[in-house]
């Protein structure tokens, strides 16, 4: 498998893993608190990754590697699970997949500050076109939203779009699953500490659905998804492979109507239709 290849594949497979994040944080915040759920979500991905660490015997990340991987943590280990946890308590998951949307542009312009990726004007006119149909049916649905749980994605895709770039840019060096292990293990003393404090008082309350959820993003949403995202990132670039993320709105509404029954209305299909038909232009002209 060549590179070219290796890195789109993977970076689908990072997206395909994704795409049941948000459906699965619904069915958790449902019973657990957002708070809860983001800590001990970090925690158990950063015990995992501290035993595949230590199987695999990976040497410690040099001294000027530890800010760029705690930035990491604080976008897609701390920033966006809890953000979108949050919004999840305003908003259905169908409404907050469609800010997905907005990920690959955000994605690329962090490559371009913290990567040093030159995509040309075209690029940035198409991604800048398809942001505008995610943007404009936010606006649209007025009453029928929550200005909270919007500002809260939007903050979502901001710090997720950041934790992206910095994680695609160490991973080039690092290696993409060392990178995401890594910042688990930075976060985990505290998320650990956290965990405990914030545990729910008793269980006996806690849908067998909210535990599945709960195991969902901690192994794949939080571990087993970075580590296929972040090596198509290094290997195909940061703003090229991180227009596959149009793909995740339409896996995430499919999962969405079918494991939590939401309408999905047809603006939704013509505005991720849009979108993906922008990026598919962009993504030609991303180098």
């Amino acid at each position: 498998m060549n590179k070219t290849t290796s890195s789109w594949t993977n970076g689908f497979l990072g997206v395909l893993i994704f795409s049941g994040s948000l459906p699965a944080t619904r069915l958790a915040v449902m019973d657990l608190d957002p708070l809860f759920l983001t800590v001990c979500r970090a925690a158990i991905a950063g015990v995992l990754a501290g035993v595949l660490l230590l199987i695999f015997r990976q040497q410690r990340p040099v001294r000027s590697d530890i800010g760029p991987l705690l930035l990491v943590a604080l976008g897609v280990v701390v920033g966006f699970p809890l953000l979108t946890a949050s919004a999840l308590q305003y908003v259905t998951s169908a409404h907050a997949i469609i800010y997905i949307g907005l990920l690959p542009l955000a994605t690329a312009i962090f490559g371009v500050l913290r990567g040093g990726e030159r995509p040309r004007p075209t690029f940035w006119i198409f991604s800048a076109l398809g942001s505008s149909l995610v943007a404009g049916f936010a606006l649209t649905q007025g009453a029928a939203s929550s200005p909270v749980g919007d500002a809260l994605m939007l903050a979502a895709i901001i710090v997720c779009g950041f934790g992206y770039a910095e994680g695609g840019r160490l991973s080039r060096r690092l290696g993409g699953w060392q990178v995401i292990s890594w910042a688990l293990i930075l976060s985990l003393p505290v998320m650990l500490l956290l965990s405990f404090y914030y545990m729910p008082v008793s269980w006996a309350g806690i849908s067998a659905s909210a535990l599945w959820s709960l195991a969902y993003v901690s192994l794949f949403s939080m571990l087993i998804g970075f580590v296929f995202w972040y090596r198509g990132l290094a290997q195909g670039g940061i703003a090229a492979v991180g227009q596959l993320q149009l793909l995740q709105p339409f896996f995430g509404l499919l999962l969405s109507a079918l494991v939590l029954h939401e309408s999905i209305g047809w603006p939704i299909f013509v505005v991720n239709i849009g979108v993906v038909l922008c990026v598919a232009v962009a993504r030609r002209f991303a180098t």
